[in-house]
């Protein structure tokens, strides 16, 4: 007797500790049958293939591949396939308190949290920026990089689709404090910072030191990170330090995203500029 075709139903989850504790999901589903219910956060997820039908505000909805659904906290929804093979979709629910607070940080204190109307969006952009999020939270354990890519991409959704226009007030000069921070990653490049934590110490808004420091210095806080630690990794090289050491040493999760990243901003290896660097010195 041949075996039934077992039914896709997974569903991964887990909570971030971004914004005080973020949920995410990674859902795949065929039979599923989600009956009207409501979260105490938002509901934001991209759907990775097939599509979903669900009800939300009154009215029933088809969300199909690449698009992004949208439901508000407390909201009244469903939700099942709406394709023969299923779908699957990644998805995050922050709560309303924390999209507030970034609507604060964006020096707006009578915004209060946003509300969504449209229940499917087609954004192409944005739903890769979400998939990059979704992608860095499973993959990266770099704080800075993670909160920056959540506070970027939550704040870029609000501008664009919550139904009160969002227009951050982001004038203040903000010079010295930016080269606090500045100075804190050049001198400690390998520490383990959080985008809050550099907040802090400038006594700015996060999204704020994001914008301004990339208007200040060229590039944003985790990507000029990532500069001085290739700087601390070529001195260290240099001393005679092996990959591994180094890559431990100045912050990289492992050898292979040290590899990864000096390649990136040098074109060569960190074995091709230790073998440079030894040649260079039985030469002279």
């Amino acid at each position: 007797m041949a075996n039934k075709k077992s039914s896709k139903e997974r569903a991964d989850y887990k909570i971030t500790d971004e914004l005080g504790g973020l949920e995410i999901l990674d859902a795949e589903y065929e039979k599923q049958n989600f009956s009207r219910h409501s979260h105490e956060g938002y509901t934001i997820g991209v759907i990775e293939t097939g599509a979903q039908r669900f009800y939300r505000t009154g009215g029933h909805h088809v969300a199909p591949q690449d698009t992004i659904i949208l439901v508000n906290a407390d909201e009244v929804h469903s939700g099942h396939s709406a394709t023969e093979g299923g779908w699957a979709y990644r998805a995050m629910y922050p709560l309303p308190q924390q999209l507030e607070q970034l609507t604060k940080d964006l020096y707006l204190p009578n915004y209060g949290a946003p509300y969504f109307s449209n229940a499917v969006i087609s954004d192409p952009e944005l739903a890769n920026q979400l998939r990059l999020v979704f992608n860095t939270l499973e993959n990266s354990d770099n704080r800075l990089l993670r909160e920056t890519l959540i506070y970027g991409t939550l704040v870029k959704l609000m501008g664009r689709h919550a139904q009160s226009r969002l227009n951050p007030n982001l004038e203040t000069k903000a010079q010295k404090q930016l080269l606090l921070v500045k100075e804190f990653l050049d001198d400690y490049p390998q520490a383990d910072v959080s985008l809050d934590d550099l907040a802090k110490l400038a006594a700015i808004s996060p999204y704020h030191l994001v914008r301004s420091f990339q208007k200040e210095f060229g590039l944003p806080p985790h990507a000029y990170q990532i500069q001085s630690r290739l700087r601390l990794a070529r001195k260290l090289l240099k001393q005679g330090h092996s990959i591994s050491d180094t890559a431990q040493e100045c912050g990289f999760h492992d050898q292979s995203h040290f590899h990864r990243h000096f390649k990136k901003a040098n074109g060569y290896t960190p074995g091709q500029y230790i073998k440079k660097h030894r040649a260079s010195s039985y030469n002279r």
